[in-house]
């Protein structure tokens, strides 16, 4: 699929989740209202990337941002443990102003959405008071869920900013990986926002251990139980020592085939597969084709996954990544479509993307 192509398929792509998401609120007004709205505004940013297409520039149409190395927990396997960006916040973070700039930047180039991760995104308070402003974004917030409780209120009053949060399982699996109680906490923080009635998620972090069990019938039924619109579910990168959790071709399989499944059988929720759904996009899309992410530190890199740089946001734009030389050799590379036996094809093949960075690239 060349970059045409993808332009029209995520506009295509954009048009179809609003539409599914617009289908599971129908029994919250303000919900609905918010979503007619930013269905609107989405068609016009869609129209703006292709424009920026016909001019030979390709914009992604999202944007993942890792607003903080700050993080109130220490996960088992977290990549960004692995890469040395989550723990205690470092002076040199983006400010605030930096990234509203980002913000801005983003939304002027049609870009609608934006993930905002970390660390834990919500210990950036002012941060999300800016994403908020830009209310023509959806701003997927995903979170630990130890502190959505206190945020409700902020949640309530900006609709754009959509809370996601991160389970592997049940009580024992989320524990274990994450700290004793944590299961509890963010239980407790999806019941609150479906009492609020807000728009929200999960995230599942799928590995070759929890794989059977969290996309089980009665698990399933769990979610939905808690009123979870949209089940993120995301194949386990491995870091050092973590391997044997990474999902082999058979389990990707079976992962892929249960997808469809869901998507068939639960007209209630909403199901985003990833790496999975790259299937339909003629392969990896990070490096801008799809996506690309944003450190704490204001470095463009291709994939959260993958920490190599050669623009960073604080100097250059974001049109000066989109277009940077590491982004261009990746997608013009066989890294795209490189078969791949865990949750990203440039962090399992590092060496072949060392081998693209040259003396010009910082890690």
């Amino acid at each position: 699929m060349d970059d045409n192509e993808l332009t029209a398929y995520m506009a295509g792509a954009t048009r179809r989740l609003v539409r599914r998401a617009l289908v599971r609120s129908l029994g919250s007004p303000s919900t609905v209202s918010f979503i007619l709205r930013f269905s609107h505004h989405a068609g016009k940013a869609s129209k703006v990337r292709l424009e920026h297409q016909r001019k030979g520039v390709h914009i992604p149409g999202f944007l993942i941002c890792s607003i903080t190395t700050g993080c109130n927990l220490r996960c088992k396997g977290c990549y960004a443990v692995s890469n040395g960006i989550c723990g205690t916040p470092f002076k040199d973070e983006m400010t605030d102003g930096q990234w509203a700039s980002v913000f801005s930047q983003a939304e002027s180039l049609g870009i609608s959405f934006i993930i905002l991760a970390g660390g834990e995104p919500l210990m950036r308070p002012n941060v999300l008071r800016e994403a908020a402003s830009h209310r023509n974004t959806v701003f997927p917030v995903f979170t630990n869920g130890t502190m959505v409780s206190d945020n409700i209120r902020f949640f309530r009053k900006n609709r754009n900013m959509i809370p996601i949060v991160s389970l592997d399982g049940d009580r024992e699996n989320t524990d274990e990986r994450r700290g004793k109680g944590v299961f509890d906490k963010a239980v407790a923080s999806i019941r609150d926002l479906e009492d609020a009635r807000l728009f929200h998620g999960v995230s599942i972090t799928v590995t070759s251990e929890n794989l059977e069990h969290v996309t089980s019938d009665d698990y399933i039924s769990f979610l939905e139980s808690m009123g979870t619109h949209i089940v993120f579910l995301i194949e386990f990168v491995p870091s050092v020592g973590t391997k044997h959790l990474a999902l082999g071709d058979e389990k990707r399989g079976i992962l892929a085939k249960r997808v469809s499944e869901l998507r068939s059988g639960h007209c209630k929720m909403m199901f985003m597969s990833f790496p999975g759904d790259e299937r339909f996009f003629g392969g990896c899309i990070g490096a801008g084709r799809g996506f690309f992410h944003i450190n704490p530190y204001g470095d463009a890199e291709a994939c959260p996954a993958s920490p190599f740089h050669d623009v960073n946001l604080r100097e250059g734009s974001l049109t000066d990544a989109i277009s940077s030389s590491l982004f261009v050799r990746i997608r013009d590379s066989e890294l795209i479509s490189l078969p791949h036996s865990g949750g990203c094809a440039l962090s399992e093949h590092e060496s072949k993307v060392r081998l693209l960075t040259e003396d010009d690239i910082v890690d």
